[in-house]
């Protein structure tokens, strides 16, 4: 869901007071936002985002592309495909700034107040706000979305399970009761929450029956957004409509977006097939993610020409931390012991990989947290250091002597030698060769695992991994599935090993314990892949949750990087520091990117509009 990959965070370094709209609870003052680390740049009454043009024309068509299918508009339900772009539809109660570092000011809501302990956290809904049909937003909504999100997604049931209610506090308020005090993030990524009608849900459908929010749906759904679903073929296409109506036109954090007269997707069932959409002229925008391609697959007239433009921009990075992995299921009896698992990581030839399918392009990642100051480097020290000598018999004892590494490739004999460092590994693990095959050497069971796949184009990688694996007797299988089949066996654990990429904000906090928590292990639909269930990084996740200041935050965030990498619970891929983006003369965008994303598709807009 959206607000997940815009989780933003706070360490109540003051925000801006929202003068007008008054005090609640022991004279705490509405803010009109909140930031994590610094002062926020914008006052109150600003004009508009600094990154935006205020005068884009409005109109014309945007024309992206998909993968896969769809199935519902319900966007809180864990059932089904989503359809892409539902966000155009709904409002939020907080916007974030694409130039600032995790900042987010008042869209739904014109306010946002909490007690110093941070026990709770109230909403002050703006009075203009209203849905499509013209009733107000109201505290009843937000309260209905927070209980259905709980009740009906197991992923934001855990995000959201230290809010122990929700009632509303007057007329245009929502308070926000938490279960425990000092959890600093919470009021924040409440500020995501995504905010559906009431009204609308409980009420019939063109049917004449009544709907049902914990079902999948395909009737075009009504939100308070700037956009509206005009029409759809299911599955293939979906057209978004700007509305004439919308509330927040001309609300500042609004201001220079929302540009285009129609956002249309179409959907495919292969990324290449996609890519010569985006060539021909069916689509105006691609991020590239293929190496390969980028190198040599735009040598065709329409980029010759200039009527494709070709960027390479870090911005959208510069506050995410990647890991990107193979991820072998804990669950399962042959990854559990940890040395099996560095074993695997010995098996992947990365510089080789790198040099034959991606123009040594990519980098190899060795944090959790890889390209952002929050990843661990050298030995421990300090504060750091600190933290784990507390938990010292819970944690491999390599934290505190030896760096981590990756194994290193590239040549014949460096993978002669990484392959023979697996067969040892497995050995001590009570693996051995027989009669090619590596077998345990207790039961005589070969050891075989598949690897799941959700996308034709990472079998260029997984592949020749599987091929290496088989050269020590290791029977990995690769098999690649729908990206529908792939999501509900990713929510069910159902799987040997997946390919996976967690992205990660500069202010990890409570999704930690989605990610890698022991209270998520046998919780279908979170994002704890590998199956972690580990006491110290429990116990890290709660210091990096509660910490008091930054300070304490990022040496808490840097032990755990530390404890997770020396587990060896992923096999870590690579990633680039730059997005490769590729657009037609059809749509533009203003002259400087926001410092930390690509103001996409918001601020951009239509070359043939007036």
């Amino acid at each position: 869901m959206a607000f997940l990959s815009l989780k933003i965070g706070l360490f109540l370094s003051l925000a801006a007071v929202l003068a007008p709209v008054g005090a609640v609870g022991q004279d705490q003052p509405f803010l009109i936002g909140s930031s994590v680390i610094s002062e926020m740049k914008y006052k109150p009454g600003f004009a508009h985002f600094d990154y935006v043009n205020p005068d884009a024309p409005k109109g014309g068509d945007l024309r992206l592309s998909a993968s896969g299918a769809f199935d519902t508009f319900n966007p809180l339900l864990a059932k089904g495909q989503a359809a892409v772009g539902l966000s155009l539809v709904y409002d939020t109660l907080m916007k974030p700034a694409e130039d600032e570092l995790l900042v987010s000011y008042g869209l739904l809501a014109e306010g946002l107040s909490f007690p110093a302990d941070v026990s709770s956290a109230t909403f002050r809904l703006r009075e203009e706000a209203k849905w499509a049909d013209g009733q107000p937003v109201t505290p009843e909504d937000v309260i209905f979305s927070l209980d259905k999100t709980k009740e009906l997604n197991p992923l934001t049931a855990n995000y959201y399970r230290h809010v122990l209610k929700a009632e509303k506090t007057g007329e245009r308020d929502v308070t926000f009761t938490f279960d425990e005090k000092n959890n600093r993030e919470l009021p924040n990524i409440l500020g995501q929450l995504v905010v559906v009608p009431k009204h609308w849900w409980e009420g019939q459908g063109p049917d004449g029956k009544p709907r049902d929010i914990s079902k999948t749906t395909l009737e075009p759904v009504m939100g308070s957004g700037p956009y509206k679903i005009a029409s759809f073929s299911p599955g293939a296409t979906i057209r978004y409509e700007l509305r004439d109506d919308y509330w927040g036109k001309d609300l500042n954090v609004n201001v220079g977006q929302n540009n285009f007269r129609n956002v249309t997707y179409t959907y495919f069932g292969d990324r290449d097939v996609e890519f010569e959409a985006f060539r021909a002229g069916n689509s105006d925008y691609w991020q590239e993610t293929t190496a390969a391609r980028w190198a040599t697959g735009y040598d065709f007239p329409a980029v010759k020409e200039g009527r494709i433009k070709k960027e390479e921009v870090a911005n959208p990075l510069r506050s995410t931390g990647i890991m990107q992995a193979l991820v072998p299921n804990m669950r399962r009896d042959l990854f559990k012991d940890i040395r099996v698992r560095q074993a695997l990581n010995y098996g992947l030839d990365f510089e080789e990989l790198n040099r034959t399918v991606a123009f040594n392009s990519y980098k190899r990642i060795d944090s959790y947290f890889w390209n952002t100051d929050l990843a661990s480097t050298g030995l421990p020290q300090g504060r750091e250091l600190e933290i784990l000598q507390g938990m010292k018999d819970k944690v491999p004892p390599e934290v505190f002597t030896t760096p981590y590494t990756n194994p290193v490739g590239g040549d014949p004999q460096k993978s002669r030698d990484n392959l023979r460092k697996a067969i040892g590994l497995l050995k001590e693990a009570g693996w051995e060769i027989k009669n090619n095959r590596m077998v345990n050497t207790k039961t005589g069971q070969p050891m075989s695992f598949e690897i799941l796949l959700s996308s034709p184009m990472l079998e260029r990688w997984a592949v020749p991994y599987a091929n290496n694996l088989k050269k020590i007797g290791i029977d990995a299988r690769v098999r690649t599935v729908d990206a529908s089949q792939a999501v509900n066996r990713e929510r069910s654990f159902d799987y040997d090993m997946i390919w996976n990429v967690w992205a990660q904000t500069l202010n990890p906090g409570n999704e930690q314990a989605d990610y890698w928590g022991s209270g998520s292990v046998n919780q279908q639909g979170s994002r704890n892949y590998a199956g972690i269930a580990n006491p110290a990084v429990d116990e890290l996740v709660r210091m990096i949750i509660f910490a008091p200041n930054r300070e304490e935050q990022v040496a808490a965030i840097k032990a755990m990087d530390r404890v997770l990498l020396a587990n060896h619970y992923v096999i870590p891929l690579f990633y680039r520091d730059t997005y490769n983006i590729a657009y037609w003369n059809t749509v533009t965008h203003p002259a400087e990117f926001p410092a930390y994303g690509l103001g996409f598709p918001d601020a951009w807009w239509s070359t043939s509009a007036k």
